[in-house]
């Protein structure tokens, strides 16, 4: 495949070699001295879009100017979705988004769901969730926190709905973020009791596990006309 990298900071930079390691070419790369254009576009087949929220809206409609399929990581553009995915549908084009490509944070969502169903009967326990990142990542909380505090809320009628800082109102869910150096990503669900504490946690070792996850998702959106979200391409059961 010939790939465009629509966003060249840390994320773009690991998501290269595991591009060429599997015959695939970066034909272009984009960053904040070097703005995306149509031009640029008309010899790829797939865009990854890893920029910033400010970005991400512009570069998606460019991709589907130009018909390219696109896998976005960025968040911060949910609230353009419904618009976005109707004209995916309309124009047969290709998208695939996700909060995180990381297939280990794939299987914490589903966990985190579960244990969220279970959790309804057993008013008790109180949930929390906490991300932690390095200092450069732009919005918080993350796009990945969010995710998992919304899993909770689906399930868990107790809680109306997260705020993004610590909290001793019972109907509101505490989605805490940290800044901290060095810090691929950390995502922690606990549920605390008075006698008790249950924990589901992820930790990224390293940013090859997104990495690989956007490579893999950019093959398979290549074949798959539509809007899909990474859940879609995993296939989990």
């Amino acid at each position: 495949m010939r790939v465009a990298l629509l966003g060249y900071g840390k994320m773009g930079k690991a998501i290269e070699p595991i591009l060429e390691e599997r015959g695939h070419q970066v034909v272009v790369k984009i960053n904040s001295q070097n703005p995306l254009t149509l031009a640029q576009l008309q010899n790829v087949d797939v865009a990854i879009e890893i920029s910033r929220p400010d970005l991400a809206l512009q570069h998606i409609d460019l991709c589907l100017q130009s018909k390219t399929p696109v896998v976005v990581g960025t968040t911060g553009w949910y609230h353009e979705f419904d618009s976005i995915k109707k004209r995916v549908e309309n124009e047969n084009l290709s998208l695939l988004y996700a909060t995180n490509f990381s297939i280990g944070v794939h299987l914490v969502f589903a966990l985190n769901e579960q244990l969220a169903k279970w959790m309804e009967q057993f008013p008790q326990y109180n949930p929390q969730v906490e991300e932690i990142h390095h200092t450069a990542k732009l919005d918080a909380p993350s796009g990945t926190g969010i995710t998992i505090a919304e899993g909770i809320l689906k399930h868990l009628s107790r809680k109306s709905g997260w705020v993004n800082h610590p909290s001793e109102i019972p109907t509101e869910l505490a989605l805490t973020s940290v800044r901290e150096e060095n810090v691929p990503g950390t995502h922690s669900i606990s549920y605390v009791s008075e006698v008790d504490t249950i924990e589901i946690k992820h930790t990224a070792h390293n940013r090859q596990g997104f990495a690989l996850g956007a490579v893999q998702s950019a093959e398979w959106l290549v074949k798959h006309p539509g809007i899909h979200s990474m859940q879609e391409f995993l296939n989990f059961k």
